[in-house]
């Protein structure tokens, strides 16, 4: 199956090969890296860290055993504050130590000193308390050396315990580290010598295979180097032919351009006769629209005048009303006056001056009476008048109307003409628009062909300098054969 690999994959196999051997060097290293990083960080971090802790567990110890001693030779209430902060850092660094311990052993050496340390306070407190009540300085140490020293001793022997195991523990993993630093770097030199064998195998396989291959592809290619020349020569010529076709089509482009300039120009011309004559429209039908509104205030005034005057004839029907009732009410005085003047003529020398005012009366009634009359005709005339120009003026409220209705044609017909000026003028603008972008096409043709012809006398040129490279190749390639294979070449 290796044998029918070509070139490139017999290349790109070693590669691979060397690819994974480096992958697995690097993994190797890699890993033995990071092991090595993190014994050593579990050293620094861990056991260092509980080491130091345990020292400072030892040193707050015995700062608190100095404060409680110098209180009970001095009574200072400094030394009280002190002891106080000594145990304040005591028990931060059992807090510390509680969450560092990762062994049973230390978790349980680490319980007998909280224990231990408990009863030393306690004693400690006890001890206090007596210097506090005014007891000598003797009798306090003498309680301190009896209650609070056999304690104290057994706590400091159990930190002792604790810092020794702590170092043994430091010590331990820090040769265990370095055992496991060695042990990697062994490894990973053996693989190393061994992927510089695998390496140089691959190389020795690799040669003699590409030497076969090489040898044939040499023959290939002096075979293909006369044909690439006879090609390059048949490019060369159609190269020629083809410039001579492009500059004949750049002409033809360049009046085309030419053309679509004086499209668009047209296009413009167009497009802005069209807008003034849709602004003209525009302006004859906002009068056209003045026009109609008069008229529709004249049709509004007609209808008011035509209202007024039909109030008026119910104004004048409402006085003929009123004036029946003066000519019945005159003719009714005219009765009484009548019977008045029968009755005071009947009534002797006492009734004379009765019927005197009865007389007046009725010749007021009487007068009344005519008057009546007289206003009746001059009612009955407003009547005929105003019925007059009631007809008058619904005769011109048809013309008005009639004119009104000539003027919505004519409204109508303007904004007609306005819609079809703006459809003209939009396409004379899609117009002008196409042209555009037709030139603008023209222009990229025009650019495109110039871009060929340079193309094409570039391929010319690029044609000679195919055929003498093909020279050159077929000169080259015996080189190569006689260098790979040295019998091939000599016959």
């Amino acid at each position: 199956m290796v044998r029918h690999w070509t070139f490139g994959q017999k290349i790109a196999a070693a590669f691979a090969a060397l690819v994974l051997v480096a992958a697995t060097i690097g993994a190797v290293g890699v890993y033995t890296a990071r092991r090595v990083v993190a014994e050593k960080d579990r050293v620094i971090d861990v056991n260092a860290q509980l080491l130091s802790r345990a020292q400072a567990l030892r040193a707050a110890s015995d700062g608190r055993t100095a404060s409680l001693r110098g209180y009970l030779l001095l009574r200072d209430p400094r030394f009280i504050q002190e002891q106080q902060d000594a145990r304040v850092r005591f028990e931060a660094e059992i807090g510390a130590l509680r969450r560092l311990v990762y062994t049973d052993e230390g978790r349980r050496q680490l319980a007998e000193i909280e224990r231990t340390d408990t009863e030393v306070r306690a004693a400690s407190d006890r001890v206090v308390s007596l210097r506090q009540t005014q007891a000598t300085a003797d009798a306090a140490i003498k309680a301190d050396e009896e209650d609070v020293l056999p304690k104290r001793r057994a706590f400091d022997q159990q930190i002792d315990t604790f810092v020794s195991r702590e170092q043994t523990l430091l010590t331990a993993a820090e040769q265990a580290a370095t055992d496991n630093a060695s042990a990697a770097t062994f490894w990973l030199v053996v693989i190393v010598i061994v992927a510089a064998l695998g390496a140089t195998a691959v190389a020795f396989a690799l040669t003699r295979t590409l030497s076969r291959q090489i040898g044939a592809a040499v023959g290939q290619v002096q075979s293909s180097s006369a044909e690439l020349q006879a090609a390059a020569t048949q490019q060369a010529t159609g190269s020629r032919e083809q410039s001579i076709a492009m500059s004949e089509i750049s002409t033809t482009i360049s009046e085309l351009l030419a053309t679509s300039r004086q499209i668009t120009d047209s296009a413009q011309q167009v497009a802005k006769i069209a807008e003034q004559t849709a602004n003209a429209a525009r302006s004859g039908d906002d009068t056209v629209e003045a026009t109609h509104d008069s008229i529709a205030g004249i049709r509004r005034h007609v209808d008011l005048i035509v209202g007024h005057m039909l109030e008026l004839g119910k104004k004048s029907q409402q006085i003929g009303a009123v004036l029946d009732i003066v000519s019945e009410l005159a003719e009714q005085t005219n009765i009484l006056a009548i019977n008045a003047t029968i009755e005071a003529a009947g009534a002797g020398e006492g009734g004379r001056r009765f019927a005197v005012v009865a007389e007046e009366i009725r010749k007021l009634a009487d007068r009344v009476a005519g008057s009546t009359k007289e206003i009746r005709g001059l009612i009955d005339d407003v009547r005929s008048a105003v019925n007059t120009t009631v007809m008058a003026t619904e005769t011109g409220s048809k013309a008005v109307d009639a004119g009104s209705k000539q003027f919505g044609h004519v409204a109508a017909s303007f904004k007609q003409i306005a819609d079809l000026v703006v459809t003209t003028t939009e396409a004379a603008r899609e117009i002008e628009l196409s042209t555009k972008q037709q030139m603008t096409a023209v222009e990229q043709v025009n650019v495109a062909i110039a871009n060929v012809t340079q193309a094409s006398k570039e391929t010319e040129t690029s044609s000679g300098q195919t055929q003498q490279t093909a020279s050159e190749l077929a000169v080259l390639s015996r080189d190569l054969l006689r260098l790979v294979q040295p019998r091939v070449a000599a016959m």
